[in-house]
């Protein structure tokens, strides 16, 4: 078959696999290539068992692999033959050096940048997807001008708005598309380009073109409006707490100012995952590099208080059971930083299982798509850790249960049957807030939820009311 257009995605992960798998699906006279420096993770997209578990994602890559979609290991080859190059690699934050904690990482983004240099010999468009600090583009510009003048590129941002858990749902039906291009007559003719493929599928009037410096900032400001909203709505819930307000009555009443909206108001143990945290350190980082300290500190909040929030967690778990959590066994029930992902990057549980070990815990971890993740991130405390899929069987005679990702399973378990097995008192801490805690308490447990006063077969001593 004649393919239309040659398109390669370099990096194979969350974001650059299901992306060109809704493309292929959409543009079936497109050949599609991604390709990935672990080979690894290459042979798993060639598989049966995929690497990344998005619903939706697996019926997608049966119906386009191998017809207009293909994995390859060959990043020189897949370089050389595209006409259109979606960079979609790791970004991380700096752990080393200048800007150490804040700045991003761009060692692979580089590496990716000089290896489309070496291995083109005709002009290609070359298509920002990572998650980059603004004026990104243009230090990749100044690489890839040769030195003979043998290819020219062009370069656009076109930042990912998609969410785990529902990856497939947002690519095909998207908020927006956000392309930046240079205001210049190649810059509009890449750019359109690029608009032609999204108008397959997404509304015209969804695909939003910008200058390429608007475009870069835009996709940090999203992720760091999303994650003030988080932080925000859990601060209030340390206060709900302490007044015995009710997190979830407080939210509904804000979200329902249309001005607001409810969207990003339920609280919880605080966010995670691979973006919000690492875009808000370096939107912190470019407004310090641009004079603008004050602002860098108001951003950083966010961040504090969403680590304020497992502390407060872990802080909970420990005084509510005497002060000690040594040789008591406790049930972690979700290490996914949300629902519908196996993704573990930056998830609150991470700390939280640290903290409970720290303090002797026996921990056992339960999720229906994380355990290997979470395996791998718990590394070098294997020893103290249990790892077990089935929730019935992770529960049984633990003194507690921790419930930290907000699975839809976890909301239709049977309590009444995993309280039996569980020792006694038998503990419930809802880190998500998505179980009946009336419900829960009734079976005998004692209930900490987030944000709501403790339902507990203790007594719990109340703080006087403030004197006016």
């Amino acid at each position: 078959m004649k393919f239309k257009k040659r398109i390669l995605c370099i990096g194979a992960g969350y974001v650059g696999a299901p992306t060109m798998a809704m493309i292929a699906w959409k543009c079936p006279d497109y050949r599609v290539t991604v390709v990935d420096v672990n080979s690894q993770r290459i042979d798993a997209w060639n598989s049966k068992e995929l690497p990344v578990f998005e619903p939706g994602l697996d019926r997608i890559i049966k119906k386009t692999r191998g017809k207009n979609l293909f994995f390859s290991k060959n990043i020189e080859k897949g370089i050389a033959e595209n006409d259109i190059i979606f960079v979609s690699v790791n970004t991380p934050t700096k752990t080393f050096g200048s800007g150490a904690g804040k700045a991003p990482d761009l060692q692979y983004w580089e590496k990716t940048a000089r290896q489309i240099l070496e291995n083109s010999t005709s002009s290609k468009i070359v298509i920002e997807k990572s998650t980059l600090p603004v004026k990104t583009a243009a230090a990749m510009e100044k690489i890839l001008t040769p030195a003979k003048g043998k290819a020219k590129f062009e370069v656009l941002s076109n930042p990912e708005f998609l969410a785990e858990g529902t990856a497939i749902k947002d690519l095909e039906n998207p908020d927006r598309v956000l392309i930046g291009s240079h205001e210049t007559k190649s810059g509009r003719k890449a750019c359109q380009e690029l608009v032609n493929i999204y108008a397959r599928w997404v509304p015209r009037n969804k695909i939003i073109t910008t200058n390429i410096w608007s475009a870069e900032l835009s996709k940090l400001v999203a992720n760091a409006f999303l994650a003030q909203r988080v932080s925000s709505i859990n601060s209030i819930s340390a206060l709900c707490e302490k007044t015995e307000a009710d997190i979830s009555e407080v939210s509904r009443a804000v979200g329902m100012d249309s001005r607001i909206g409810n969207k990003f108001l339920q609280a919880g143990i605080g966010f995670g995952g691979s973006c919000f945290k690492k875009d808000i350190l370096h939107l912190a980082y470019l407004c310090n590099y641009y004079g603008l300290p004050e602002i860098a500190n108001y951003w950083e909040s966010v961040i504090k208080i969403n680590e304020y929030q497992q502390e407060r967690f872990i802080t909970n778990i420990l005084s509510s059971m005497f002060n000690t959590l040594a040789g008591k066994k406790i049930c972690i029930l979700g290490f996914a930083f949300k629902s519908n992902t196996g993704d573990t990057r930056e998830s609150p549980a991470i700390h939280i299982t640290r903290k409970l070990v720290a303090e002797h815990a026996q921990v056992t971890i339960s999720d229906p798509q994380a355990l290997k993740n979470a395996a791998l991130d718990l590394a070098d405390i294997q020893e103290n850790i249990k790892y077990e899929e089935d929730p019935y069987r992770a529960t049984a005679g633990c003194h507690a249960i921790a419930i930290l990702t907000d699975w839809d399973l976890y909301k239709k378990l049977d309590f009444r049957k995993i309280y039996k097995s569980m020792t006694k008192p038998a503990f419930l801490f809802d880190g998500r807030n998505i179980v009946d805690h009336k419900k829960c308490f009734e079976i005998g447990f004692n209930v900490y939820p987030i944000g709501k006063p403790a339902i507990s077969h203790f007594k719990i001593k109340k703080k006087s009311t403030i004197s006016l």
